[in-house]
């Protein structure tokens, strides 16, 4: 038997190493899932979000354009979120995203900042990790407003990015983004859903249609959306006529 086997029973306990097991556990479980990219350009004042569309566990019997199954939500009007993880989870902090950015509202008057929105959460994700009645929550955060991403682990660490990933294969796909960050202050609209778009197909290896992904985004100018199939499918084009 391991000799760190016994340090793994509660969260608020120090392997001799310094690790906490419980920790590590929920980020392996949190990774475990869809891909996910999101890009910004403050210039411009965007962001974007892309995931790939999966049905929960490969069942072809679930009806496929069914709102239930997403990753991708809405939290207000100009905050978009992607949940990354197991999908208890993530019902459950959606709600809060929702419930926070609504009480920060009704307090103070205005629209809840993505900024404080991403402080919030990752305040009550280092919660969880306190205390050993509790579990943290196995989830990976991305949030989105005008010009903004910000990503949220499990951990309780936030940080805003240029551009980021979350899922089984973020480091491939943050990867790339690093390539071709230079570009993205310049970015309009429509080129930082494209480079969202193709920073998924990179990693994924193959091509898309445009019912097997989400896209949204928000702008100084718009509420948070989705991209119809229509709009995905002429982006997809865009980018294969490029690559031509």
């Amino acid at each position: 038997m391991s000799r760190d086997s016994n340090y793994d029973h509660h969260i608020s306990i120090f392997s001799p190493q310094g690790r906490l097991y419980q920790i590590e556990y929920a980020f392996k479980a949190a990774t475990a899932s869809t891909t996910a990219t999101a890009v910004r350009s403050s210039k411009n004042n965007c962001a974007c979000i892309v995931s790939q569309k999966k049905l929960p566990d490969g069942n072809r019997l679930i009806v496929a354009d069914s709102p239930t199954v997403s990753n991708l939500h809405s939290v207000t009007n100009s905050i978009g979120c992607i949940l990354t993880g197991r999908v208890p989870d993530c019902k459950a902090l959606l709600q809060r995203l929702r419930y926070e950015a609504a009480d920060f509202t009704f307090k103070f008057g205005y629209a809840c900042p993505v900024s404080v929105l991403a402080k919030r959460v990752a305040d009550l994700a280092q919660v969880y990790t306190q205390s050993a009645s509790m579990r943290p929550l196995a989830v990976q955060t991305i949030l989105i407003g005008p010009g903004e991403v910000f990503k949220v682990d499990c951990a309780g660490h936030f940080l805003p990015f240029k551009g980021t990933a979350s899922g089984s294969k973020e480091q491939e796909a943050i990867n790339y983004l690093e390539k071709i960050t230079g570009n993205f202050e310049d970015m309009d609209q429509d080129e930082v859903v494209r480079s969202a778009i193709m920073a998924l197909g990179s990693v994924l290896g193959s091509d898309f249609r445009g019912s097997e992904l989400e896209v949204g985004i928000v702008n100084g100018n718009e509420r948070f959306r989705k991209l119809t199939e229509d709009e995905i499918e002429e982006h997809l084009n865009v980018i294969a006529d490029s690559d031509a």
